[in-house]
């Protein structure tokens, strides 16, 4: 490709983005590096298109979306399996972000980044029937019925698994809001 320094300029600008977005999905930051390399292969097979395009940020985060979860279902057994052996050992946090208002000071900056990744851990330790409707919901703002149609599940299974993953990730940051005050229940 005569495109070189273009194309590595292009994977530069959108490798964060593919990256969360793969990352929140599978919570495994092995997996999700995969899907963010697939996803730069098909869009490097495609550049002469997404080089001058407008849109090629949505494209790129739904291919990352749709590898994830084909990911998700080719491996769901796998995938069950090592996301409770997870969520019981803390892996590392991912590079994944949760969107928050920009702060006013550095002391508010320090607060919104422990936000964040008190909100990012937590996340990854959702069971993933929970966690992959949630974060289709919340951050990829997509309707409860595209996503069931994309989970091939029923609307009220959606709904279940997003009450239950806001439940639980409730409960998870209200225990790591309890241990930093030092309240014991």
């Amino acid at each position: 490709m005569s495109d070189a320094p273009q194309f590595e300029a292009f994977l530069r600008q959108h490798q964060n983005l593919v990256f969360s977005t793969a990352m929140r999905l599978l919570a495994n930051r092995a997996e999700a590096e995969d899907v963010t390399q697939e996803v730069f292969l098909k869009a490097y097979a495609r550049f002469g298109e997404l080089e001058t395009s407008p849109t090629a940020a949505g494209w790129l985060r739904t291919v990352a979306r749709n590898l994830s979860l084909n990911h998700l279902t080719r491996y769901r057994s796998r995938w069950t399996f090592f996301s409770e052996i997870l969520a019981g050992r803390g892996e590392e946090e991912g590079e994944g972000t949760v969107d928050f208002a920009a702060p006013e000071n550095t002391e508010e900056q320090l607060a919104s980044t422990d936000r964040r990744a008190f909100v990012e851990q937590a996340l990854e330790k959702l069971p993933a029937a929970q966690r992959v409707p949630l974060v289709l919901y919340h951050l990829e703002d997509q309707s409860y019925e595209a996503i069931a149609a994309q989970l091939g599940v029923s609307l009220g299974k959606v709904k279940t698994d997003i009450f239950r993953g806001r439940e639980a990730l409730r409960k998870k940051l209200a225990a790591v809001k309890e241990t930093e005050l030092g309240i014991v229940a």
